[in-house]
């Protein structure tokens, strides 16, 4: 399986530093031409959508690229992507912006921020690039754990290309693995169907690149989270028509931010196949609308309808843990040990951090809705004072405890690691924990916030209530044309 994308060059980096190993993704900043291997259709469970076990067949690519692919996986950059997160508050204690940086930017100023951060603090020295974990392995009597990979040689003298086994064994083990890499592909009738009759009409944003691609063309997004709203903007000028299906999702952005050519509609009920285009069986040219039409759960259809960006979210998925995943198991029974169930969360882990069964397993990245850079080191500040003997987890009933009232607290679901509104506290909460521990080894206390952060945070909220007001476009005042 592969691991998700990494930071740099190519996407996967793997650390090892005093016996710790990391697996580290930054891929959403690097903006990569390429196209990533489809999942199957639909992929509803975490596995199906992380799996590798393609049919080479059947890919529109030749082995080489397909092996490079698995590697070095593209991640879901696109041209005009941006940060929607301020720079001020995404600044680490490792390295400086440069100065007169803008709060919003492009991929590509977040990209040289965080390849100078690595160079400069000597971690791109320690990394291994075009990395495929296969497996993360510890026995009930192992004191470590075994991680197993796959990289590339290529030969210089005859240019072939070689797969190497490699394994190396680790004290401790730090996922920092991100969550944008295992797209979820709704089971929608029809969608599958359409899939194969049309494959380079029918894709998952991950793979959405330039929105030149869509000029004059009719579009559907399916979603209408931040990457579909996003999408839809940067469309607006170039397509014919933008339609947009939501759910009424609690994480559904508002209509009144979709540019004038987009029209927002319920949630599809089905692909439909015209009766020529299911007798046919056959891949269909693009150079014209499909023909068929798309059934609505309000009844209403959409027809000439050219390209479909399915916007549709990611799974939280562990492909080189796969021994922690139970994707028929609902969350409520998940057990002790379980990560993974329905791909909505991580479960059993003390503060989004520690592994509760066996805490020298970490995770650094799992929290949503914060300010991503700055967080993160915050918890990996803390993993590093545990891993090197400055503080401890408390013992696993204590942990165990206080997950479990967590989630009776906040419920199941991917809002169990929303920090939305919290972030401040749980900082806190971390480093007052982290700074007791550490004062009675010697360690040096670690500092939580900035006056500046908490200065670039009230107009960030500011700015985020200005841009959520309105109430949208209600779906039932829309008169959609007649297939």
């Amino acid at each position: 399986m592969d691991v998700p994308p990494g930071c740099l060059k190519f996407p996967l980096r793997l650390r090892r530093l005093r016996n710790l190993g990391m697996l580290l993704n930054f891929s959403i900043m690097i903006y990569d031409e390429r196209i990533p291997i489809e999942p199957t259709y639909p992929a509803v469970k975490a596995s199906e959508a992380d799996s590798i076990e393609v049919n080479i067949k059947e890919a529109s690519f030749d082995k080489l690229t397909f092996r490079d692919l698995q590697h070095a996986p593209p991640g879901p950059c696109y041209v005009g992507l941006k940060n929607n997160v301020a720079t001020r508050l995404m600044k680490t204690t490792l390295n400086d912006w440069p100065p007169e940086t803008p709060d919003y930017v492009s991929h590509n100023v977040l990209k040289n921020y965080i390849q100078e951060t690595s160079r400069v603090n000597g971690v791109d020295a320690l990394t291994i690039y075009g990395a495929r974990v296969v497996d993360l392995i510890k026995g009930p009597t192992d004191k470590q754990w075994d991680l197993r990979f796959t990289t590339l040689r290529r030969d210089s003298l005859n240019g072939k290309v070689e797969e190497q086994k490699r394994s190396l064994k680790f004290d401790g083990v730090v996922i920092a693995s991100g969550h944008y890499h295992s797209p979820r592909i709704p089971d929608i009738p029809g969608l599958k169907q359409w899939k194969q009759r049309w494959p380079s009409r029918v894709w998952h944003s991950k793979s959405y690149r330039k929105p030149d691609e869509f000029r004059g063309k009719n579009v559907l997004l399916v979603g209408a989270g931040t990457s579909s709203t996003d999408i839809a903007r940067e469309l607006g000028p170039l397509a014919k028509n933008v339609y947009q299906s939501h759910r009424n999702g609690k994480f559904d952005h508002p209509a009144s931010m979709l540019p004038g050519n987009a029209i927002r509609v319920c949630e599809v009920q089905s692909f439909d196949l015209n009766d020529h285009e299911e007798s046919s069986g056959s891949q269909s040219s693009n150079s014209e609308p499909t023909g068929s039409t798309i059934t609505l759960k309000s009844g209403e259809k959409l027809c000439n309808i050219d390209c479909i960006l399915l916007c549709s979210g990611y799974h939280m998925a562990l492909p080189f843990l796969r021994r922690f995943h139970e994707d028929d198991t609902i969350p409520s029974e998940a057990s002790d040990t379980v990560l993974v169930t329905n791909g909505e969360q991580f479960h059993n882990l003390h503060k989004d951090i520690a592994y509760i069964p066996d805490p020298t397993l970490v995770f650094v990245g799992v929290p949503y809705f914060t300010a991503t850079f700055t967080l993160f080191e915050f918890q990996a500040m803390v993993v590093s004072q545990v891993l090197s003997g400055r503080a401890e987890w408390p013992d696993k009933q204590s942990m165990r405890e206080e997950y479990r009232q967590r989630v009776m607290q906040k419920g199941l679901g991917k809002a169990f690691h929303s920090l939305k509104g919290v972030e401040v506290e749980y900082v806190k909460e971390l480093l007052s924990w982290v700074n007791e521990q550490g004062e009675s080894r010697g360690a040096k206390r670690i500092e939580g916030h900035t006056e500046a952060w908490h200065q670039a945070k009230e107009e960030f909220n500011e700015r985020m209530k200005k841009m959520f007001e309105g109430t949208g476009m209600a779906v039932e005042s829309i008169s959609l044309p007649s297939c």
